[in-house]
């Protein structure tokens, strides 16, 4: 690995979005080095060309070092716990490596070569909201995973002005799909997502789908969602760290395609795809907002980037067909 080259750190590369933007990196010929504890990340899922690190965010002197060692240029931070509801009843452990993680990382960046930080942040950041929302509506997460990325928002803000970084910050909206090479996709299952879920059903003969609350006030009764081609939101990435290079301008952006979808929609589109589907109404999950998509205005403007893959079966359709690559 060239020390005049600009060397990429990817954290959590191993995992359902990491190996995406890997993926796309590495065929723009990009140095990447990735790092991940495999905690929630997969070897399956890491790619030959990169380098592979097996670290933890938590250990900073271990940070230091690797950015150092590796002449690090620019760093996409995507190491973190996801699941919702186990944020609720762990806060410890989400603290810790969501908000000190991301602390480690960015004070390991003093006196080092990194100019550029991508963060990966959340829809949950604003709460709840009714329908569309926009990057300057001030936060106000509900839960304590929205709680973990608005705080980590906060110390890119900061700790960026301190070690003359730029920063790009992206909220993401509902990410759902898989890679159109087949080699990758989502393989964790305990985070409760939609179209995740519908993949998993479409591998048996008569599946039985759950929606959790059809008593919303939205025009069918239940939740509706933006929802974001990983392949797109991958390349959102790519573009928004060659923006930092070239306009030295940091931003905060939402990552959706400013469409709302309910859940019964999703599920009515999957029972085209999938015959025999019987539909479970539960009761509603704690923390779940009536309905939330991206306003992409500001989105459009900065990066001036069009999606490619924003049809809604085309997602389901490659999620599902990953699915049946994998075997449990």
């Amino acid at each position: 690995m060239s020390k005049s080259s600009k060397n990429i750190l990817v954290t959590g590369g191993a995992g359902y979005v990491g190996s995406h933007i890997v993926e796309q990196l590495i065929k723009n010929k990009e140095s990447v080095i990735i790092l991940d504890n495999l905690v929630t990340g997969y070897e399956r899922l890491i790619n030959k060309k990169a380098k592979f690190i097996k670290a933890d965010i938590k250990n900073k002197s271990n940070m230091t070092k690797i950015i150092k060692d590796y002449n690090i240029n620019s760093i996409i931070h995507l190491a973190a716990y996801l699941n919702i509801s186990e944020a609720e009843k762990n806060k410890r452990k989400y603290y810790t490596n969501n908000i000190t993680g991301t602390m480690n990382l960015l004070e390991a960046c003093k006196n080092s070569n990194v100019k550029n930080i991508i963060f990966s942040s959340s829809c949950s950041v604003y709460g709840n909201v009714k329908g569309s929302v926009s990057e300057n509506r001030k936060p106000n997460p509900q839960g304590y995973y929205g709680y973990t990325k608005f705080k980590g928002e906060e110390l890119i803000k900061k700790l960026s002005l301190k070690y003359n970084l730029k920063y790009g910050i992206l909220r993401y909206f509902n990410v759902a799909g898989a890679s159109n090479s087949g080699k990758i996709g989502e393989i964790e299952t305990s985070h409760g997502h939609l179209i995740k879920n519908l993949a998993i059903r479409s591998l048996e003969k008569k599946p039985k789908v759950k929606i959790f609350g059809n008593n919303y006030k939205t025009k069918d009764g239940t939740c509706i969602r933006d929802y974001i081609h990983i392949s797109d939101l991958a390349d959102i990435h790519i573009k928004g760290l060659k923006y930092l290079n070239n306009n030295k301008k940091s931003f905060v952006l939402n990552c959706g395609y400013g469409k709302g979808y309910s859940v019964q929609q999703i599920v009515n589109i999957f029972k085209k795809i999938k015959k025999g589907v019987e539909i479970q109404y539960q009761k509603r999950r704690p923390g779940d907002i009536a309905q939330v998509y991206a306003n992409t205005k500001k989105f459009k403007k900065i990066l001036r980037w069009k999606p490619k893959y924003n049809d809604i079966k085309l997602i389901i359709k490659s999620a599902i067909s990953w699915e049946k690559k994998l075997d449990y």
